[in-house]
């Protein structure tokens, strides 16, 4: 590894926001067809000979630990869908970085040995309804019940477990009460996150579920009184809260009506090797192929960092964001990890 200095903390952009949090997304495959990650016919999968390998993956998260990152999560498509996922996990358990994942959780039973092997305790389960017929609707696909399982099976292992929760107006609003109540016994954080627009995902604002919606939801439910606002953590993503006497809490992340860009943290890396700076983005800069090239990686990702926008890629109000022609030409959701 090389030596890490002050001058590798040169990962800023050009409001002085230091991004030390990389998400590596594995794949773009997925064994669901989630209604807001990915179009209902799919999309155009990048040839394997363009994506990166485990080694190419070690290596460009090596390149990033040496200039300040110190947290990686693993996102897809479905992560664990790679085959070689067991030596990616590996290489990168050997970088002394805090490492997690985001999953949808059908699978999870199954490497539940190889993650506890490499030390990956954090664990995000993305679950969007606790009614397994609208399980079916939202994801197009069977199996609820393996996914509950499987979030049962990692909360007594002593997982650090949390659950994402796409809400959208009309799907699944009128279920917030249901997972903050299943917060009371359990350790864990449900995170409510607004419906975004991507590519194919029919993104509409009539959709979006706010903070003040949620919060007034909860509050109707148990009291305003027993309400507790948690302390923002450094480069917060999600605002937290819980229910007093409660075990877990919830969070609510909106990107899109109360942003969290002043403090944003965040570097993307596709599947395809193309870093991302903004998750609203669609600018990326090929990392891969010059790797492949043997060309100078860390010049290229001080550049993307350095040009990223003040607020989400520019689109700084909802008018801008409504404006399919400024978000089109985005990825999927799931071309891009969660």
């Amino acid at each position: 590894m090389k030596q890490q200095t002050e001058n590798h903390q040169v990962l800023k952009d050009q409001f002085g926001r230091k991004h030390d949090y990389l998400r590596i997304s594995l794949i773009e495959k997925c064994n669901l067809r989630c209604q807001y990650c990915m179009p209902e016919e799919g999309i155009p999968l990048t040839p394997s000979k363009f994506l990166m390998s485990a080694d190419e993956i070690g290596s460009l998260a090596q390149t990033f630990v040496d200039m300040g990152v110190k947290k990686i999560r693993l996102t897809g498509g479905e992560p664990l869908l790679r085959k070689d996922f067991e030596d990616i996990l590996a290489n990168l358990s050997g970088l002394g970085v805090d490492l997690s994942i985001t999953t949808n959780g059908v699978l999870a039973d199954r490497f539940l040995p190889i993650f506890q092997k490499y030390g990956l305790k954090k664990v995000n389960f993305s679950l969007d309804t606790l009614k397994e017929e609208r399980f079916k609707e939202i994801t197009r696909r069977s199996g609820y019940q393996k996914t509950m399982d499987n979030l049962d099976l990692f909360i007594q292992a002593g997982f650090d477990v949390k659950l994402n929760i796409v809400l959208m107006k009309g799907v699944n609003h009128d279920e917030i009460v249901d997972f903050v109540d299943f917060t009371k016994d359990l350790p864990i954080s449900a995170r409510f996150i607004e419906f975004m627009p991507f590519d194919g995902n029919r993104w509409d604002r009539s959709k979006l579920v706010s903070e003040k919606e949620i919060l007034g939801a909860v509050g109707s439910e148990y009291g305003s009184e027993n309400l507790i606002s948690l302390p923002d953590e450094d480069n917060l993503t999600a605002r937290k809260f819980k229910i007093k006497g409660f075990h877990g809490d919830f969070g609510i992340i909106s990107s899109v009506t109360n942003p969290f860009c002043g403090t944003c943290n965040r570097i993307r890396l596709t599947a395809n090797g193309r870093i991302k700076n903004c998750l609203f983005s669609n600018q990326e800069t090929d990392l891969l192929t010059a790797l492949r090239a043997g060309e100078d990686v860390e010049k290229l990702i001080l550049e993307s960092i350095f040009k990223k926008k003040a607020v989400r890629a520019g689109m700084d109000n909802l008018e801008k964001l409504s404006d399919p022609n400024l978000h089109s030409d985005n990825r999927s959701m799931i071309a891009i990890g969660g």
